[in-house]
């Protein structure tokens, strides 16, 4: 009985660090993400950038989400990788999203 709580507090203790480490930037990229090859060309090089546990190009937004681990990486380092790959990435405030900034400004949104 002790062993299971000892696995289920170390398993507990493991997920809750993962958590911590794992954070997302969202990036613009110049030149702007046009077709499917330029989808795959950003997803195969970036996948093996120290860190990098997801990449996620959109086609709709142009912009790309890179999920990594905060230990091993940052966004610096990841603009670094597009660089390798001649794109000019730039940092998303998450305010700033293609959609919001197309999104058609209300009267009640200038008071």
């Amino acid at each position: 009985m002790k062993k299971l709580i000892l696995l289920t507090f170390a398993l507990f203790l493991a997920v809750l660090t993962q958590a911590q480490t794992k954070k997302e930037v969202v990036f613009t990229t110049e030149p702007e993400i046009e077709c499917q090859n330029c989808v795959k060309r950003i997803k195969d090089n970036l996948r093996f950038e120290k860190g990098v546990k997801a990449v996620n190009p959109d086609l709709k937004t142009k912009l790309v989400t890179v999920q990594y681990d905060s230990e091993k990486t940052d966004p610096e380092k990841l603009i670094k990788a597009f660089a390798k790959i001649n794109y000019k990435a730039a940092i998303v405030e998450p305010k700033e999203t293609k959609e919001e900034q197309a999104a058609p400004v209300r009267d009640k949104d200038k008071k």
